[in-house]
């Protein structure tokens, strides 16, 4: 994983660990009366102490908490939550291996839940997003925009293959088609992905993905307009970006996660500048979502847009080779 950023003064530095146990469930705990945001859950923690090493504070808050040793970590999501009162960064770490059983120490309630039982509801705002990093895959394929809506059999296919090998999440974008029949393809393909818990997003079409029942990805000029999440929390709703504004405004909206381009060249947009590696890493550091890395990118990156705080990489031809 990258070296991450040193929070800028003023602004407080909480571990959180992300515990998941052999059945894959994660550990939550509620907020005390009290506290800032009481009664809400989150993933337990604690703030960093002065002088003190992240993996170091997380090991030590776990303990006070819960009663057990840490054995083994990796950084997840940094996450900067901005409150009226308070600023702060939320460094998450995923936690696979400790010793001891966890127990309540102080008077905090605790549940263990698989994390797509979990309502986000419940949450408060930055471990929603930590939620989402938990839930989303490290990669995210979308549909060749050059495909003709004569070839939609062959596509069905496709998309149907890639769902049973495994792809956990799909973005139908298909300019030459008409909605109807994007539709059309979506409602075909939901019996399978919903039988592999496969996550369907339209291209811009909230709509369409309302009335589906199932997610969309918002332009960038949708995004600028909209002042809410404009789906349930029940349906994926990602959101493409190319700057901090854009990535500011996905997070303000609610938006799950985005995708943030182009990171390299693209033969599609000659004219775009590429953000780069470096570039990308700056602008993640400070959304307040998972963010992917789209454009230029391909499948054997996923290890490198996670070294950049990365939840993974979004493409299209590379996808479906």
């Amino acid at each position: 994983m990258h070296a991450p950023a040193v929070p800028k003064p003023g602004v407080m530095h909480v571990m959180a660990g992300v515990m998941i146990d052999v059945e894959g469930r994660v550990l939550l705990a509620q907020r005390p009366a009290g506290k800032h945001l009481a009664g809400m859950w989150e993933f337990p923690g604690g703030k960093l102490e002065p002088g003190e090493e992240p993996l170091a504070a997380l090991a030590r808050e776990l303990h006070e908490e819960l009663g057990v040793t840490l054995q083994r970590a990796e950084p997840l999501i940094r996450v900067p939550c901005h409150y009226v009162d308070r600023e702060l960064l939320l460094d998450t770490w995923r936690v696979d291996q400790w010793e001891g059983t966890p127990q309540s120490r102080e008077g905090q309630a605790l549940q263990w839940l698989s994390p797509d039982q979990v309502d986000p509801a419940i949450l408060t705002l930055a471990d929603r997003a930590i939620l989402q990093a938990i839930r989303l895959p490290a990669r995210y394929p979308i549909t060749p925009s050059d495909i003709f809506p004569d070839q939609r059999g062959s596509l069905f296919g496709r998309i149907g293959r890639a769902i049973e090998r495994g792809e956990s999440m799909l973005q139908l974008r298909l300019p030459l088609w008409p909605r109807e029949l994007v539709h059309e393809l979506a409602m075909a393909l939901l019996p399978l992905a919903r039988r592999h818990g496969t996550q369907l997003l339209l291209n811009g079409d909230i709509d369409g993905a309302r009335a589906l029942g199932i997610g969309v990805q918002l332009k960038s000029n949708q995004l600028s307009v909209l002042s809410d999440r404009p789906l349930s929390l029940q349906q994926v709703v990602g959101a493409s970006c190319h700057d901090a504004m854009q990535l500011k405004q996905a997070s303000h909206i609610g938006a799950d996660f985005a995708t943030l381009s182009p990171v390299a060249a693209t033969p599609g947009h000659p004219q775009t500048p590429p953000l780069g590696w470096p570039r990308f890493q700056l602008l993640v550091e400070a959304a307040a979502l998972p963010v992917y890395a789209l454009g230029g990118t391909a499948p054997l990156q996923i290890t490198l847009a996670r070294q950049h705080g990365g939840q993974g990489v979004a493409g299209i031809r590379e996808f479906w080779q």
